[in-house]
């Protein structure tokens, strides 16, 4: 449960950071990341802890 919710924390906070650095709404944000988490084969919470690290998925 725990995990679910951090997970949760991970995401909507790299959300925030994609709407603010790219001007997105809270949807296209979510899209971006689930978008690119699909074609590359990685794990949402993953690429949300890579934005929120500073690394930009390429």
């Amino acid at each position: 449960m725990t995990q679910a919710v951090d997970t949760r924390h991970t995401i909507g906070e790299a959300m925030g950071i994609l709407m603010g650095r790219h001007h997105l709404t809270e949807e296209q944000a979510f899209d971006v990341l689930r978008r690119y988490s699909q074609e590359n084969n990685i794990k949402l919470r993953e690429v949300a802890r890579q934005v929120c690290e500073g690394k930009q998925p390429s």
